[in-house]
């Protein structure tokens, strides 16, 4: 019969274990990662991983980690602290966490916030919708009702995501003249639009 001493090498053994899987969960996964997904990547249950986040948390900051848990609207992941940001910025071209179109979308609204949505849908199409969403949920844009569409505009989690510092943000972004060019003609379009009476939300309900 196990001693209780044995019980707590037991328990404690299996919580080693467990926070091994997290780690190796958000390593590998290199994105935001909601509680389904972690219980559906790690097989533990919502009360364990909770517990083992903040035991994440404390082991880096203990051990004066390079790495850090972010944490941005109920989801995480795994990242390098942003006094490193400077190095991961050298080797990568392109961020894991969006797709080469999500990626295009994200840049018009950073370079012309604040822009209608209904703008972006004329540039980038219907599947923009979904882009602004996600967006939108990981707390990176701002939306204010206008009309019948929405304003769009850069949140300060936006600048912390992209580890982006207060005199970066402040220097005047220089469009490609195609780009510019192309959301001048889509804001025509949408004004247009608008006086004709078509609007962007009731052709996304249609």
């Amino acid at each position: 019969m196990p001693t209780s001493k044995t019980i707590e090498e037991i328990d404690e053994a299996k919580e080693k274990e467990d926070l091994k899987t997290l780690e190796a969960v958000f390593f590998i996964s290199g994105r935001f990662l909601s509680m389904q997904d972690l219980i559906s990547l790690s097989d533990l249950n919502p009360i364990i991983l909770t517990d083992l986040i903040e035991r994440l948390k404390d082991k880096y900051n203990r051990e004066d980690s390079a790495l850090e848990i972010v944490e941005k609207s109920g989801m995480w992941k795994m990242d390098v602290r942003q006094e490193y940001s400077h190095i991961i910025n050298k080797l990568a071209t392109g961020s894991s966490e969006f797709t080469k179109a999500e990626q295009g979308t994200l840049a018009i609204i950073a370079y012309k916030h604040p822009i209608k949505q209904s703008v972006i849908i004329k540039i980038r199409g219907n599947k923009a919708y979904d882009h602004i969403k996600k967006f939108s949920d990981l707390g990176l844009i701002k939306k204010k009702k206008t009309g019948h569409t929405h304003e769009l505009s850069l949140s300060e989690d936006f600048y912390d995501y992209f580890s982006i510092s207060e005199s970066e943000r402040n220097t005047s972004n220089v469009l490609n003249e195609k780009i510019n060019m192309e959301i001048e003609e889509a804001e025509k379009e949408v004004e247009k639009d608008e006086s004709e009476g078509r609007f962007e939300d009731e052709k996304d309900n249609s």
